[in-house]
């Protein structure tokens, strides 16, 4: 069995043909679900579960690593169910055996289970644990990704257990970053697992690094991906996470204007609107996007990092079209809280896809600009003036400074 240190076992288990995780985050490089098991001289901690789809590995690794002992404790980093899974079988096999858990992770767990049985021990920032020579030490840090989630540190090993936190949804035979053999494809993994994982809650990663700033572990054990090694990767993802993480003061507005259009007259109306906004703000970086001719990760990119946007889409169907909704489903839904956007389109007949986006961004609690604009059919003269005029009084009615 593959070990940490003498004292941390791993009994992690590969997922090399994983290509999609949480239904819209595509992983090229498949993953793992990492875990380990800490032996003290009197007590035996299990740090993190597996996959509920693994379960019959994962037991065949925390067998070879216990070799008959039993845990005591199950620390529960993250309740997420690639991390939670085994949870119950778990209890069924270990009933005496304690979870140690965020105060939100035990009201998460106990949910993911469905059983009100569990044996829960809640900590708090700064709670420790001994296993008898070795100290478990918790450090809550929550959005990090969910607000259940929490650091567990090992002075006496130097092993940072950090969940989510550094990863990456990648997977090779050897589960340590200087064991990597495809460099450039784990980095473009980490990056990808940031921007899907990390990117809305970009403050909480700063005061995360911050945390780790306090201690000085030689390892880094992560619940996905390579386990990161003082001087190979881990003060790398320490560098690419602050500067992701650190937002930049713009000098310029950021505006996209987005749009799908079937026979161009939406996007006749988008190259209007987009002159309006640069009327009423002269500054503002304004980009028009055909949502068929870029790739969604890009232009999900420019939606989450814009100050304001416009989107603009046909009705079809009685609805607007799926580029825009798939646009829709990549948005940071905690970012984009009051986040100001427009809408415009063609339509023939009905024109529901303006009404159904307000109500979807508004549930969304985006700033909906109220003068919508909907045109029948090909736009006229003084439809496209209107256009611009909505580019115009949507720039002006913005707030001073980025937003």
């Amino acid at each position: 069995m593959d070990s940490v240190t003498p004292s941390v076992l791993i009994t992690s288990v590969l997922n090399p043909n994983m290509r999609i995780f949480d239904v819209v985050m595509r992983t090229e490089y498949g993953t793992s679900y990492n875990s380990y098991a800490v032996i003290g001289s009197e007590k035996i901690a299990l740090v993190d579960s597996s996959h509920l789809t693994f379960c019959e590995a994962y037991f065949d690794h925390l067998d070879a690593a216990l070799a008959g002992r039993v845990p005591d404790y199950l620390v529960m980093n993250h309740t997420e169910p690639d991390h939670s899974g085994t949870v119950a079988a778990l209890v069924e096999r270990y009933p005496d055996i304690i979870i140690v858990i965020s105060q939100a992770g035990a009201i998460y767990l106990k949910n993911i289970t469905n059983r009100a049985d569990l044996k829960l021990q809640i900590v708090k920032d700064g709670d420790s644990l001994d296993l008898g020579g070795k100290t478990l030490h918790f450090m809550i840090a929550p959005f990090l990704h969910w607000p259940d989630t929490m650091f567990t540190w090992l002075p006496e090993e130097k092993v940072v257990f950090t969940c989510d936190f550094l990863g990456a949804h990648y997977c090779e035979p050897q589960l340590f970053d200087s064991k990597v053999t495809y460099r450039e494809a784990y980095v473009g993994a980490v990056k990808n697992y940031f921007d899907c994982i990390f990117g809305p809650f970009k403050g909480y990663v700063l005061k995360g690094l911050d945390r780790l700033a306090t201690i000085d572990p030689q390892f880094v054990c992560t619940s996905h991906g390579p386990i990161l090694t003082a001087g190979v990767e881990y003060q790398r993802n320490l560098e690419r996470y602050r500067q992701w993480a650190t937002v930049e003061p713009c000098a310029n507005k950021r505006i996209p204007v987005f749009y799908c259009s079937a026979y161009g007259n939406t996007e006749r109306l988008a190259s209007h609107v987009a002159r309006g906004l640069l009327r009423g703000l002269p500054s503002a970086e304004v980009t028009c996007y055909d949502l068929n001719q870029h790739d969604l990760s890009e232009l999900a990119a420019a939606l989450n990092d814009s100050d304001a946007f416009l989107l603009g889409s046909p009705t079809i169907n009685r609805d607007a079209l799926p580029p825009v909704w798939n646009l829709l489903a990549c948005v940071d839904a905690v970012a984009i809280a009051k986040r100001p956007v427009a809408l415009f389109g063609s339509y023939g007949w009905s024109g529901e896809a303006i009404p159904h986006l307000t109500n979807r961004l508004t549930d969304l609690k985006a700033a909906v600009f109220a003068d919508a604009l909907r045109v029948q059919f090909t736009p006229t003269a003084d439809d496209l003036a209107a256009a611009e005029k909505l580019g115009e009084d949507f720039a002006r009615s913005l707030p001073a400074g980025c937003c």
